[in-house]
């Protein structure tokens, strides 16, 4: 017989087994067992696999970390991002709006590292340029009988502020091994890079910039010994200590009290004294006839020192003792100085430039003038 077809006989003759009408169908406990019991194979080789040092190109992001972090800064993707024109263009030549979260980080660290934001007049604008206008000499009036005509009165004098403003960028570099590290948090440097080199060049452009292409600083307008109703608008006041580059010999805490009261006393609530940390050794040393400090330190935390009962600020910017320098500035400067700057901070990442760093390029716009020159008087170190 043919060995296939005798296969088939010997089949054919195998006696077939019967399923049992009455096997029961698994019941909803058993069938809730086996699933818990899959999951937990599932979970137990996801573990394992876990477990395993990671491969090259397999390594996840840092948990937390926002889209702008983790697909711009570390891996330059463009797509999705928010863009941010800048002189009307897009693109590349735009760069891209920092999130706010950065963005906060960097205004705060701002205030605490430059002094004269902190006390100025600060405000946002959406435009490169900014006018204000402020009226000098107020509304005329005066007095008239109860039946006697009202005769036309003066109108008040406008001037305009249009504070310089120019773009302040900074350029803080890292290489790629850095930004691939997945315990390096690239917010917190981009952060704390930006606003150090920010806050640098702002404290010395808001006290002595020439104001092309950069703020007007405090001692970089006019500035005369003439009084307020004769000044003209825009030019600061000057108190001489009455010695060539120093305190008079005798009394010297009389040029201190001289310069408190030149400042009008509408100005006064909310006046600082503002000068540098040598200049402020040298006034720490003084003392009334009783043999009190006329520096008195802040007695509750975070509270400033004050001298003669007004606040300190610290700005090393300011000049040191000198001849005919104008080394201590008394005010209201929240007043007296206008800050403007546009609200959003633009960054442009560059992988190309400097191989292998990474360039993250940002810039703002500020400018910064005497809006109120009443309001600010300034210590010469001079005999007149």
């Amino acid at each position: 017989m043919d060995p296939l077809a005798a296969s088939f006989a010997a089949m054919e003759e195998a006696p077939h087994e019967e399923v049992a009408e009455d096997e029961a169908e698994p019941t909803a406990a058993e069938a809730l067992a086996e699933h818990m019991a899959a999951m937990k194979r599932w979970m137990d080789a996801h573990t394992v696999a876990a477990a395993r040092p990671a491969l090259e190109g397999t390594k996840s992001m840092p948990q937390g970390e926002g889209d702008f972090a983790r697909r711009y800064l570390r891996r330059g993707l463009e797509t999705g991002l928010e863009r941010k024109a800048f002189e009307g263009t897009s693109g590349p030549a735009g760069g891209y709006a920092v999130p706010q979260e950065i963005d906060a980080v960097i205004d705060k660290t701002l205030v605490s590292i430059s002094p004269i934001r902190a006390i100025a007049n600060v405000v946002k604008v959406g435009s490169a340029g900014y006018r204000k206008l402020v009226t000098t000499g107020g509304t005329p009036s005066g007095w008239v009988a109860e039946d006697a005509a009202r005769p036309e009165t003066d109108t008040p004098d406008f001037a305009e502020i249009a504070p310089p403003m120019g773009d302040l960028y900074a350029n803080p570099a890292a290489s790629q091994a850095m930004l691939d590290d997945a315990a390096f948090d690239v917010e917190a440097w981009l952060a704390g890079e930006i606003a150090t080199e920010f806050a640098r060049a702002e404290g010395a452009a808001f006290v002595s910039g020439n104001g092309t292409n950069r703020p007007e600083g405090l001692l970089s307008g006019t500035i005369t010994d003439e009084a307020d109703d004769v000044r003209a608008f825009g030019s600061l006041q000057y108190i001489a200590t009455g010695a060539d580059g120093a305190f008079a010999g005798s009394e010297p805490e009389n040029a201190l009290i001289d310069l408190v009261q030149a400042l009008r006393s509408p100005y006064r609530q909310g006046a600082h004294f503002v000068m540098n940390s040598a200049t402020l050794s040298a006034i720490r040393k003084f003392k009334t006839s009783d043999g009190a400090f006329l520096w008195q330190p802040g007695l509750v935390a975070g509270q400033p020192d004050t001298l003669l009962g007004y606040p300190i600020v610290e700005a090393d910017d300011m000049p040191d003792i000198a001849s005919d320098e104008y080394a201590i500035a008394f005010g209201n400067f929240r007043a007296g100085y206008l800050i403007a700057e546009r609200a959003e901070t633009a960054i442009l990442r560059d992988p190309f430039s400097n191989k292998p760093f990474v360039h993250f390029y940002a810039t703002k716009r500020v400018g910064g003038q005497v809006s109120n020159s009443e309001a600010i008087k300034l210590l010469k170190f001079g005999a007149s």
